[in-house]
């Protein structure tokens, strides 16, 4: 079955669409290659449920305003929820919540994750990344590159919330006359929270399942050993459970129903990197030497952020499956390489 895309036309920024009983769809820009958002906003009774809020930028603010103003018909916000702690999903979260004195709701790892990393804590800060990255090979000058951005997730999430109230795996939230499960995911960020509404067929599944770009998978440096792509890989096969006919919301590209299909391209995907990665280390390699295979363009610094972190992620994911064997070089970096055949 192939991706079916029933909605021709994306809104502009300040306005939306209605995609189901209910459900409005909004667009927002980033400063990104990747160059925009999707937002949802969830009648609630007398009020507004967001989900997802965008980077925190004067433009961001001024387009919220403009669709509440208009497409909200003089509705107000009663509730903000945070799918993860990425910039373009909670840069707006703590400045719509103090503008309508509503609570933030989020899954707690990403609530802490997200201030961790604002705060630079060990582990969380750009200093660790870079000693991450130039473990596993990254040339000194890119290192020098992630030092002089400093850190970039501050710039567009420059306030974050101060309280929030928990989502849990398996809540059920009722948004109007509707019930929304939660699903949690992982390898993406820590906690990532997509739903699903039975009654409406309709699933808001923010980064994990994405149309046409694969969803990106990376080691966090606080825990180098992680095995993200295992989480993630596990964490898509659970949207095969939700009927055919669902309507999945992602947050990049169209709305588009074929869930299962497209959970199974993902998953081709990744088999596919990892028989290429293995090829690859038939003699020892790097992360950072694998980047040409994996990536066949050229990578700006923020780029080659998620860049590392995936090619960690699937190096990692081979270790642990007992695929790759992984030891410092003489000059000190990581390199993986498949073991010595044993027939």
């Amino acid at each position: 079955m192939s991706l079916h895309f029933p909605f021709e036309h994306a809104p502009a920024p300040g306005a939306a669409i209605a995609v189901a009983d209910g459900v409005y769809w909004l667009r927002m820009p980033l400063p990104f290659a990747l160059d925009h958002i999707n937002l949802w906003m969830l009648e609630d009774g007398a009020a507004w449920t967001i989900v997802d809020t965008g980077i925190g930028s004067p433009t961001t603010r001024e387009h919220w305003r403009a669709v509440l103003d208009s497409a909200g018909a003089g509705r107000p916000v009663g509730r903000v929820i945070v799918t993860h702690l990425h910039p373009d999903h909670i840069g707006c979260a703590a400045w719509l919540s103090r503008e309508w004195g509503v609570s933030v709701w989020m899954a707690q790892s990403e609530f802490l994750t997200a201030h961790a990393i604002g705060a630079q804590l060990p582990g969380f800060d750009v200093e660790s990344m870079v000693a991450q990255f130039a473990t596993l090979g990254l040339p000194y000058a890119e290192q020098e590159k992630f030092r002089a951005r400093g850190n970039a997730y501050s710039k567009i999430a420059p306030e974050l919330p101060q309280t929030f109230h928990r989502i849990l795996p398996q809540d059920e939230i009722r948004i109007g006359p509707h019930t929304w499960r939660v699903i949690i995911g992982t390898g993406h960020s820590p906690e990532h929270v997509s739903l699903h509404c039975e009654s409406l067929g309709v699933l808001i599944s923010g980064d994990m399942l994405l149309p046409r770009i694969s969803t990106n998978v990376s080691v966090p440096a606080a825990s180098p050993d992680a095995d993200a792509l295992r989480g993630y890989l596990d964490s898509i096969a659970a949207y095969r459970r939700l009927p055919a006919d669902t309507l999945v919301l992602p947050s990049h590209g169209r709305p588009f129903i074929g869930a299962h299909a497209r959970v199974a391209e993902l998953e081709a995907h990744h088999a596919a990197r990892c028989t290429e990665i293995l090829a690859a280390c038939a003699s020892p390699k790097s992360a950072f030497e694998l980047l040409p295979l994996l990536f066949k363009r050229d990578l700006d610094t923020h780029q080659l952020m998620f860049a590392m972190g995936e090619a960690i992620a699937h190096l990692n994911y081979l270790h642990h499956d007992g695929r790759l064997e992984r030891r410092p070089d003489d000059d000190g970096i990581m390199r993986h390489t498949t073991p010595p055949s044993t027939t």
